[in-house]
C-alpha cells in the first residue's frame, strides 16, 4: 500500500525517468555499468511513445525499445519491447502497473511477463536470474 491518492501514484509511475533511475547509475546490480532512457516528445507518456534504454553491464552493451500500449490515468499503464531487445537476463517483455484507490491510500501491482533472451550465451541467465 502506498498512502498517496492514485492520481499522484499514476503521476510519479508515469514518469519513465524514475522507473528507470535504478539502472541510470552504475552499481554492482547494474555489474558496474549503467542504462540511459532516451523518451519521445510525449515522455512515454501516450499510447503509441517510446521509451529506449542503451548500455552497458558487466562491458556488454544492452539496449531494448519499448512502446506504449495501454495507458489509462491513473489507474493502468502498459509497455512493451518493440524488436529484438539484447538483454543478459530476459527477453522480450510486457510491463506494466495497476493502481487501485484504498481508503488510506492506493494499492500498486507491478507486472511483467517476459521470455527468455533468444541468444544462447544469455539465455542461461535468464534460467538462473530471471525470477530475481
Amino acid at each position: 500500500m502506498v498512502r498517496a491518492p492514485v492520481e499522484r501514484v499514476f503521476a510519479h509511475m508515469d514518469d519513465h525517468t524514475r522507473l528507470t533511475s535504478h539502472m541510470s547509475e552504475s552499481s554492482w546490480i547494474m555489474g558496474g555499468g549503467s542504462m540511459q532512457v532516451e523518451l519521445d516528445a510525449a515522455r512515454g507518456q501516450k499510447i503509441g511513445s517510446w521509451i529506449r534504454l542503451s548500455g552497458k553491464i558487466l562491458g556488454v552493451t544492452l539496449a531494448v525499445e519499448e512502446i506504449v500500449t495501454e495507458r489509462t490515468p491513473p489507474r493502468r499503464k502498459v509497455w512493451e519491447t518493440t524488436g529484438m531487445p539484447r538483454l543478459l537476463v530476459i527477453g522480450r517483455y510486457r510491463m506494466g502497473f495497476e493502481i487501485v484507490p484504498l481508503e488510506a491510500g492506493s494499492h500498486v501491482t507491478v507486472f511483467i511477463d517476459y521470455a527468455l533472451p533468444e541468444q544462447a550465451v544469455t539465455r542461461w541467465l535468464g534460467y538462473f536470474l530471471g525470477g530475481y
